[in-house]
């Protein structure tokens, strides 16, 4: 697990941010802004954290060390990789988005103010900015210059000067554009302004106590900690998304034939979990009919945006969701279809008592993948396991142990399919 940090001046060394990090066991990876060459590849990154500096940003701006910064920003939102921008990292991220910065004349770089910045109400159920006090605390450093947000952007605090200080794009970004912390007192705050200001709007930056940001670096670690098996399925799959449905397509006769020893009839309701471009969903939408209800569920937007461009979504509903915590009522469920999922799941018993909460009563889970276990095992260059979680043993035990009772296993050379249905 580690983190990438990008610094715009050796001062802006993230402390706080760092120290919050390490707690959570993040590694940290850190690169100086103008001199290391960025990271292209986002595998093996769990968040990324811009910190500030005293340069400016041109919204329009061509210059490759910042054109490689906006490039790792872009990367990280489509990947949904966990952000934090802080400062000239809060614009840097605005601009990657789709925002722009607006300079404004007559802003006096280095000089010092006291504010009060203000939570928003969207603040009240973010992850980080909940339960935050309504105002807060902070100094003007640097700039005045404006952050226009792209279409989608949540402001989550405001002051009387600025209306963005702090945001969220999307699930995964956030960018605080001032120092925070609510327990610093006024005089604290004007004696530290006096040694800590920014010099000189394009010349070395003495960064604001990062103590200023108050619980923001513990939540930030906790959530990049706590959602970490995420990031790196959808890092995974994200660059795969666009090519996925015609490398795979000469398996969608297998998946057709899985499906129809689901047992479905007309009018019932039917799962993808884990779906990726959907290639389950017409054989489904087969067998439940026109009245049925088809839903395919998977946690990387890309996935499920490939799935929508090659027509998948005239056949069933797409919903992004985390198949441990699905976004359905119990007993909506009439047969879950999960293909190459349950073994990769980092708690399979978490997941299965979560299908059998949203299956019907005899409803049917069928686990399928295109390959027999032996065949996998030879392709990776490792023999069988005894532990392997799709030997029928443990398959068996794992299944009875959450609700459901294992009625069909195959594990053939061209195919591996076992089949349960809810003991209840």
């Amino acid at each position: 697990m580690a983190v990438v940090i990008l610094q715009h001046a050796p001062a802006e060394a993230p402390s706080t941010v760092g120290a919050a990090l390490a707690a959570a066991r993040l590694g940290l990876r850190v690169y100086q802004a103008g001199e290391d060459d960025l990271p292209e590849d986002l595998t093996g990154v769990d968040a990324v954290v811009v910190t500030g500096g005293a340069a400016r940003i041109r919204s329009g701006g061509s210059a490759p060390a910042r054109e490689a910064e906006l490039e790792l920003l872009r990367g990280a939102l489509a990947r949904e990789v966990p952000v934090l921008g802080l400062g000239l990292g809060a614009h840097l991220l605005a601009v990657a988005a789709g925002g722009a910065v607006v300079h404004q004349a007559g802003s006096a770089p280095g000089q010092a103010t006291r504010r009060t910045v203000r939570t928003a109400p969207a603040s009240g159920s973010d992850p980080l900015f909940a339960g935050v006090a309504a105002e807060l605390p902070a100094a003007r450093w640097g700039h005045d210059d404006t952050v226009e947000l792209p279409a989608g952007a949540l402001v989550l605090a405001s002051d009387d000067h600025q209306r963005v200080q702090a945001f969220r794009i999307g699930a995964s970004a956030w960018g605080l554009h001032f120092p925070l912390d609510p327990e610093a007192t006024e005089a604290e705050a004007e004696a530290e302004t006096e040694t800590e200001a920014v010099e000189a709007a394009d010349g070395p930056a003495r960064s604001a106590p990062e103590r200023w940001w108050g619980p923001l670096p513990a939540r930030f670690a906790e959530l990049v900690a706590g959602r970490a098996e995420h990031t790196a399925t959808r890092a995974f799959f994200t660059r795969r998304a666009d090519a996925w449905e015609e490398r795979f397509a000469y398996q969608t006769p297998a998946y057709e034939a899985a499906v129809a020893r689901m047992g479905l009839r007309r009018g019932q309701t039917a799962v993808d979990l884990g779906c990726g471009t959907g290639r389950a969903m017409p054989a489904l939408r087969a067998h439940v009919g026109a009245a049925g209800t088809v839903l395919g569920l998977d946690l990387t937007h890309a996935m499920l945006a490939a799935a929508a461009r090659i027509g998948r979504a005239t056949t069933g509903g797409l919903l992004l969701a985390d198949v441990a915590r699905l976004p359905l009522r119990p007993g909506s469920v009439d047969g879950i279809f999960a293909a190459g999922l349950l073994d990769h799941l980092p708690r399979p018993r978490t997941a299965l008592r979560e299908w059998a909460r949203v299956s019907a009563p005899g409803g049917s889970l069928l686990l399928f993948h295109p390959a027999g276990r032996a065949e996998r095992a030879a392709r990776h260059g490792r023999p069988l396991s005894p532990e392997d979680p799709l030997a029928e043993p443990n398959l068996r035990s794992v299944l009875e142990a959450t609700g459901w009772r294992l009625t069909t296993y195959d594990d053939a050379e061209q195919h591996f399919l076992a089949k349960a249905v809810l003991a209840r």
